[in-house]
């Protein structure tokens, strides 16, 4: 049931990267209790809440002394906590890492922030743009002459952001097993945007990069590294970066028959040799393409809609999209050849297994009630 099992994990609900880091920790095996606020009781599941598959719920007041009290019982029988708020609320609330590690000294508290926490920007709002605005990310993204593009928030948010916090996890967990301490992880989307650039900022520093977005190997400016529309409106992809891939580019192309191409790596060509491959490109269907080039290497692909990637024979073959109350997503990644992952059950209500979790803890049912009723949760 994945390499993770048996790790018990605390986490005090958040929105984007904290959750995607608690769906990774989940997809491996680990068992996750989501602390919900008590008002949202009452709320359904959410089955499109891809990120929130593999919790149990519990419901509590976090500004009720006793409800804190039920969060900290819950860190003493803990592995992990994870937080996303800003700097300082979670002290505040009672619930820092010195009053948490007081109490299990063993554990690793996961600090999920955009900015980190310290720093000049560390207390103010942000979101996934402007980390990665900071960490000079963005700046290299977008055409040639053009503004920056945001990716999405893949590279703050989730590369940046949850998917470090969730390495950082694993390595403080691998880490602990031997000192028997536990640890605090500063988790900030600069930081993991920043480290995600360092092949870039490699390049920069040799001189073999431009700081004039789209106009270098990677981002658009080569022509052999690019997207091209085809003659039904779709899309292909090239990564022709190697000769003898080149090569056979050239040769699947027919412009290994035009008189004094330019060379591959003539840069001041590129535009000039983009345009010839945009032209042919543009006369055939992508379906066409798919039956010269797909398979070869090229390296090429089609450029797939979300319904054509789930059904693309590579995909189905290897089972890289699953469908779980009839929500089609991505399956748990990477796969492990003994302690295989396994899909974690769906998003479920907030404070749906708040008794079932307490009870864990040794309270009985009338201590659950006694709470209930004082309103330390929900």
């Amino acid at each position: 049931m994945g390499p993770l099992q048996g790790v018990k994990v605390v986490e005090l609900q958040g929105i984007g990267p904290g959750p995607f880091c608690g769906m990774m920790l989940a997809d491996m095996g680990a068992e996750i209790i989501r602390v919900d606020r008590a008002g949202a009781v009452g709320n359904q599941a959410n089955a499109n809440d891809i990120l929130a598959r593999g919790r149990k719920s519990i419901a509590v007041d976090l500004k009720h002394p006793e409800g804190v009290e039920t969060v900290l019982r819950l860190v003493e029988n803990a592995d992990v906590l994870i937080e996303g708020f800003r700097p300082g609320v979670t002290e505040r609330l009672g619930l820092g890492p010195e009053v948490c590690l007081q109490r299990n000294p063993r554990l690793v508290y996961g600090r999920m922030t955009g900015w980190g926490q310290t720093g000049s920007m560390a207390h103010v709002a942000g979101h996934d743009i402007n980390y990665i605005s900071l960490s000079g990310a963005l700046h290299a993204m977008g055409e040639a002459g053009g503004k920056p593009v945001p990716p999405l928030n893949l590279v703050g948010d989730f590369g940046g952001g949850g998917m470090l916090l969730a390495f950082g996890i694993a390595a403080a967990l691998f880490e602990t097993s031997k000192s028997g301490c536990g640890q605090v992880i500063d988790a900030a989307m600069t930081d993991g945007s920043a480290i995600l650039m360092n092949a870039v900022f490699g390049l920069m520093n040799s001189g073999r990069w431009a700081h004039e977005r789209g106009t270098n190997l990677l981002d658009g400016g080569a022509h052999f590294y690019g997207t091209y529309a085809t003659k039904d409106g779709k899309y292909v992809s090239i990564g022709s970066i190697e000769p003898q891939f080149y090569a056979l580019l050239l040769q699947k192309t027919g412009l290994d028959r035009v008189p004094d191409l330019p060379a591959q790596m003539s840069r001041k060509d590129w535009p000039l040799l983009q345009e010839k491959l945009t032209q042919v490109f543009l006369a055939k269907t992508r379906d066409e393409w798919d039956a010269i080039m797909l398979g070869t290497d090229i390296c090429y692909a089609p450029i797939l809609d979300f319904d054509e990637a789930i059904s693309h024979p590579h995909n189905d073959a290897r089972q890289t999209f699953v469908t779980q109350e009839g929500i089609r997503q991505a399956a748990p990644a990477p796969r492990f050849s003994r302690t295989v992952a396994e899909l974690p059950p769906g998003s479920v209500a907030p404070g749906a297994h708040t008794d079932e979790v307490l009870a864990t803890l040794g309270l009985s049912a009338a201590d659950v009630q006694a709470l209930r009723a004082r309103g330390a949760i929900a």
